[in-house]
C-alpha cells in the first residue's frame, strides 16, 4: 500500500478488525490506556511491515478507536455539524446534519465491534445491556444522550442512537438570528418570562423543544433560584443559583430507581423560585401543575404534542396517570389555573426548526382551552 485511498480502505478495515479481535482475545493484557497503546504499537509493528507510514498511522488510529473509543463513530463525533448518530447493526450509519437525515460510508464491521463500542459507552457510568435487560438510556461525559436496544428486541442487531450535546445551547438572541424566533416573538416571550408566566413548550420529537426551553430559562432573572429536573441531564444554563437534578433508573434487579416525579416533589422542599422540568411524560405532570398553582409561578417544561390544544389534552392525561383519584374536572381546573402559555415548536420538512404559534391558556366551562396569541409567519432561514 502506498497510500490510504478508497481502494485500500476496505483491506485496512479488515486488518484493523482482525487485530482488534486478537487484542480482545488476549486475556492477560494489562489495564490502562498506556498499556493498550503499547499493545497496539506492538501488533502494528508485527503485522504492518508492508504498510507505508500513512497506512500504519491510520491502522494505529483505527485500532485505538476500536479499543478505547467508539470505533468508526469517532470521526462523526468529532464533526460539529452532526447532531444525531443512528446505528442499526452493521448497516450504514445515518446522521442528522442541519435537520436532515443522511447516510454515511461509516459502518461497524461486525456485531461484536458494535457491542464493544456500546460497552465502552455504558461501562464508565455503571450501566450494561444484555438479553435480560436489552434497553438502556444513558449519557456520555459531554452530555450527549444515548439510547441502546439489544437483541432479541432489536431484530437486525444492536441499535445505538446518540443525540449530540451542543455545549452552551442557544440564547434568545441567537434563536432570533437563526429565524427560529421572530423579533416580535422574542419580545413576547421575554415579557412572559419576566412576568412569571408558567410556560409549556410543545412539539414533536426533534422539533427543538429543549433548545427553546433553554433559551426561555436564560431569560429568567439571575437572582432567582432555579431547580432543573431532567430525565437525562442535557440543559446547560448559566444562572448562578441553579440546582440540577437527574432521574436515576433502577439497577439490574429493578431497585434504586428515582423517577422524575419524586424529584419534582423533593424540589418543592428546596425553596425554588421556579422549577424547570425537561419534559413531562408521566404522573410528574400533576406535581408540576400543582407547583405552578402553589407559589411557583413562572415554571417551565416541555411536552410532546402537535398543537397547543393537543398539549392541554395530553397534559390532562398525564396528570390522570398520577393515579391519586382526582376527578377529571378537578384535573382540568388545575391545568387551567397552572399553565399560562403554550409555545408550539415544529420541524419543517427541510429540517428547519421554528416556533409556529403561541397560545394563552384560559378556562371555559371548567375546561382549559388554548387561545391563540400569536401565529408566527415562516420567514425562512437555516435549519
Amino acid at each position: 500500500m502506498s497510500t490510504v485511498d478508497d481502494r485500500d480502505d476496505q483491506a485496512l478495515s479488515a486488518l484493523a478488525e482482525r487485530l482488534h479481535g486478537e487484542l480482545l482475545a488476549d486475556a492477560h493484557r494489562a489495564s490502562g490506556l498506556g498499556s493498550v497503546e503499547r499493545q497496539i504499537d506492538a501488533v502494528v509493528a508485527r503485522e504492518g511491515g508492508l504498510l507505508d507510514d500513512p497506512a500504519r498511522t491510520e491502522l494505529t488510529r483505527r485500532l485505538l478507536h476500536r479499543c478505547c473509543g467508539l470505533g468508526p463513530l469517532e470521526p462523526l463525533l468529532a464533526d460539529p455539524d452532526v447532531d444525531e448518530i443512528l446505528v442499526s447493526g452493521t448497516g450504514p450509519v445515518f446522521v442528522e446534519r442541519h435537520g436532515q437525515l443522511e447516510p454515511t460510508e461509516v459502518a461497524f464491521a461486525s456485531d461484536r465491534e458494535l457491542r464493544a463500542a456500546i460497552d465502552r459507552v455504558l461501562g464508565p457510568i455503571g450501566r450494561r445491556v444484555d438479553e435480560a435487560s436489552p434497553l438502556c438510556d444513558a449519557r456520555l461525559p459531554d452530555g450527549s444522550r444515548v439510547n441502546v436496544v439489544m437483541p432479541p428486541l432489536a431484530v437486525d442487531g444492536p441499535t445505538l442512537t446518540i443525540r449530540r450535546f451542543r455545549r452552551g445551547g442557544f440564547d434568545a438572541e441567537q434563536l432570533v438570528a437563526l429565524n427560529t424566533w421572530t423579533p416580535e416573538l422574542g419580545s413576547l416571550l421575554a415579557g412572559a418570562v419576566a412576568s412569571r408566566a408558567s410556560i409549556l413548550v410543545s412539539g414533536g420529537t426533534g422539533s427543538g423543544k429543549t433548545t427553546t426551553l433553554g433559551a426561555l430559562a436564560g431569560l429568567i432573572d439571575p437572582a432567582e433560584r432555579l431547580i432543573l429536573i431532567e430525565d437525562t441531564a442535557e440543559l446547560q444554563l448559566g444562572q448562578p443559583h441553579l440546582v440540577r437534578l437527574e432521574a436515576r433508573p433502577g439497577n439490574i434487579e429493578g431497585r434504586g430507581a428515582v423517577p422524575i416525579r419524586e424529584l419534582v416533589r423533593n424540589a418543592l422542599r428546596m425553596r425554588p423560585d421556579r422549577i424547570i422540568v425537561g419534559e413531562v411524560r408521566g404522573g410528574e405532570a400533576l406535581d408540576m401543575v400543582t407547583a405552578m398553582t402553589t407559589g411557583h409561578e413562572g415554571s417551565l417544561s416541555t411536552i410532546h404534542a402537535s398543537s397547543p390544544q393537543a398539549a392541554l389534552r395530553r397534559l390532562e392525561t398525564l396528570c390522570l396517570m398520577a393515579d391519586i383519584g382526582l376527578p377529571h374536572r378537578a384535573i382540568c381546573a388545575l391545568v387551567a389555573d397552572g399553565v399560562d402559555m403554550i409555545v408550539q415548536q415544529e420541524r419543517a420538512a427541510d429540517g428547519r426548526r421554528r416556533v409556529t404559534s403561541v397560545a394563552r391558556v384560559a378556562e371555559c366551562d371548567g375546561l382549559p382551552v388554548a387561545q391563540m396569541l400569536l401565529e408566527v409567519p415562516d420567514v425562512g432561514g437555516s435549519p
